[in-house]
């Protein structure tokens, strides 16, 4: 079985209430898709399948977007740490000129492209740690990216170089504890319905914010 059908196999397709214009394979429990993954790569205490939820970060992420194309329309966009990609399917959707969807886990890369092709939309996936890449981006999104510490001091002094070199990095974070607390300037907050298994709250409340270099 290839990733991709893997990710099909182990889903459901369901919209999300916030964007309801964007089908995607959905895990409905984590442990059931947790433990389908440990069996099917053969290893154990692997990373959870980030990729088979919608996070709050990414569906705000895309709301926005649906609702304001021209922040990506005609530009070159990076959907950081991907993880479904719906914020990559929505800045496809929004008219972007290309969209690249970057992630470290390869089933993620595998549910974006099967997203992708759920939606009709042409969605680039690189292999490996984007994190170094000369910018080539016009918007950077990166949504729910700083819940641990040593995962927000690998990225956030790359994602300030990208903005200094003249990107847009739109921040979308649900209070997480390692959020930068200066260098933010908001745009817009959303309040999202979560999940008891996933989450600590049955809502959490996301700001994306422009990130300045």
């Amino acid at each position: 079985m290839n990733p991709e059908d893997f990710v099909r196999g182990h889903t459901t397709i369901a919209r999300p209430a916030l964007v309801p214009e964007i089908a995607l394979h959905l895990a409905t429990e984590i442990t059931p898709i947790w433990q389908a993954t440990e069996t099917w790569l053969a290893e154990r205490n692997i990373e959870p399948p980030f990729w088979a939820f919608a996070w709050p970060g990414g569906l705000a992420t895309a709301r926005l977007l649906l609702d304001e194309p021209g922040r990506v329309a005609g530009k070159r966009v990076l959907d950081f740490a991907a993880g479904c990609g719906i914020a990559a399917i929505a800045a496809a959707m929004a008219g972007a000129a290309s969209v690249e969807a970057a992630e470290i886990d390869p089933l993620a890369l595998a549910a974006v492209r099967a997203n992708a092709a759920l939606n009709g939309v042409t969605i680039a996936t690189p292999d490996g740690d984007i994190v170094g890449a000369p910018c080539r981006w016009d918007v950077i999104l990166a949504g729910d990216v700083c819940y641990e510490a040593p995962m927000t001091a690998h990225i956030l002094p790359w994602l300030r170089a990208m903005a200094a070199a003249g990107a847009e990095v739109l921040l979308a974070d649900p209070g997480r504890a390692y959020l930068p607390r200066e260098g933010l300037e908001p745009v817009v907050t959303h309040i999202i319905a979560t999940t008891l298994e996933l989450e600590d709250r049955a809502q959490r409340e996301v700001t994306i914010n422009r990130l300045l270099p």
